[in-house]
């Protein structure tokens, strides 16, 4: 067979063609690096922040609002009736009574008496909704604005965007997460460096914080000689290769690992803690705890710089004994939330660490299985208090039995819009290259609640 000649025009001008094509590549490699590297420094926001940090207060299992911040007198009245629509089963008015607390009024239920006390720095969003009912695609949803594709979580983004304050601590902390649902603390394709690190807090007697920390066979000085080794060989071949992000990320996991052994074990280390703070946490009760160490831990994390804090816990998913099962949930958080509140109020911290309590949706108004409540993602609560938000507010309204948003529904996207702009982020412009196109948290939807900012 006989192959056409190229003149030397058209060689010259495909060859040109794939130089491009080599500088381009060069080019991205270059700028994955140089994220790689930065994921530890500290970047200036896009306009004047009202948080510096964020701690997220996860309820995995969908809260039901119904029972805790969204009182519906009509749901109550009409107890045992068919559902109006006709569709779904009779109406299941709350076990719990609700009251009005503080100087704003807030309708709290009698399963959060600490958290009660706080209502006046509370910002209470009634009207969330989601596109997704099942846990398995509304807790990623929750967490990276995606319920089906791998993409980064709202922590990783935030670690993005300003980077961490402290050299000797992840800039993103999930402390107990939940395993099955790993994407919801990943960093997906942007640089591994603004993953979470996962940190075990629960009792006093669960093992190391962070897996494989320490060591017990090596001196600090061995292992800054065996770093200084593994270093050198590293950016041996890091030279060769001239860019390799991969690499450089593990360099500097290393780094920050060895950094950590020091930081960390003072930081879970409780002995400072006066008995009097350790209790106003729960901690010692058996009941509150576990989640109390947690909340506290994240205190400790957020004052030495930590920029994302999530705590997570199960056991939200009341499909049935609603009224044994909601109560044992409530009454090991309350007293510990309300504790991490009050102490950085004291320490003046709450002004610019954004706190947020939610779960992935809310549950219905009708019964399942006669004493519980099903998935409802058309409507459910959350609450935001300190950095940014409006204190003793609330936002949106639900219909009289809390199934639908009536009006100022939010969405998921509003929300991460709204978060990031409490940091001093554009959500619109907090992008990342990837695949041939700018990616987002908010994808090209989301608007900030600015009805709910100060």
């Amino acid at each position: 067979m006989n192959y056409p000649l190229s003149t030397r025009r058209q060689m010259l001008r495909t060859t040109a063609t794939g130089f491009g094509y080599l500088a381009l590549a060069g080019l991205a490699a270059q700028a994955a690096a140089l994220e790689a590297k930065s994921g530890s420094r500290t970047r200036p926001p896009h306009f004047p922040a009202r948080a510096k940090r964020v701690i997220f207060l996860f309820m995995q299992g969908g809260v039901s609002h119904l029972d805790t911040f969204d009182y519906k007198p009509r749901l109550q009245k009409e107890h045992g009736d068919p559902f109006p629509s006709g569709k779904g089963g009779k109406l299941l008015g709350s076990p719990w009574k609700f009251a009005q607390h503080g100087k704003s009024g807030q309708w709290i239920s009698e399963l959060f008496p600490h958290v009660a006390r706080h209502a006046d720095d509370l910002c209470v969003v009634t009207s969330m909704h989601t596109d997704a009912q099942a846990h398995e695609t509304a807790v990623p949803m929750f967490h990276t604005g995606n319920p089906l594709q791998a993409r980064p979580s709202l922590g990783a983004w935030t670690l993005y965007g300003l980077g961490s304050e402290n050299q000797d601590l992840p800039g993103f902390i999930a402390m107990n997460p939940l395993q099955r649902f790993g994407q919801n603390h990943a960093s997906a394709f942007l640089p591994a460096s603004y993953q979470a690190t996962f940190v075990k807090a629960g009792g006093k007697d669960q093992g190391e914080p962070v897996a494989n920390l320490a060591t017990t066979h090596l001196s600090s000085d061995q292992q800054r000689a065996q770093l200084e080794f593994l270093r050198s060989a590293n950016e041996r071949r890091l030279a060769a290769d001239v860019i390799n992000p991969e690499l450089d990320g593990v360099i500097d996991s290393y780094e920050m690992a060895f950094r950590m052994q020091f930081a960390v074990p003072s930081l879970m280390d409780l002995k400072s803690e006066t008995p009097a703070l350790l209790k106003s946490y729960g901690i010692g009760n058996p009941a509150t705890d576990e989640f109390g160490r947690q909340c506290l831990f994240a205190r400790r994390f957020a004052e030495a710089g930590v920029r994302f804090i999530e705590i997570g816990t199960g056991g939200w998913d009341h499909h049935k004994e609603l009224a044994v099962d909601l109560a044992k949930s409530a009454a090991a958080v309350d007293q510990p939330i309300a504790g991490l509140l009050a102490d950085l109020k004291q320490r003046d911290l709450l002004k610019d660490t954004l706190v947020i309590w939610a779960g992935e949706f809310g549950r219905t108004p009708f019964a399942q299985f006669d004493n519980g409540r099903d998935h409802n993602n058309r409507a459910f609560t959350i609450w935001m208090a300190g950095g940014g938000v409006k204190s003793g507010y609330r936002h949106g309204v639900t219909d009289d039995y809390g199934r639908e948003g009536l009006a100022d529904r939010v969405h998921i996207h509003d929300l991460h819009a709204t978060i990031l702009h409490c940091l001093g982020l554009d959500h619109e412009k907090l992008t990342y290259r990837y695949s041939g196109r700018d990616f987002r948290l908010t994808d090209v939807k989301g608007n900030v609640v600015k009805e709910i900012l100060v």
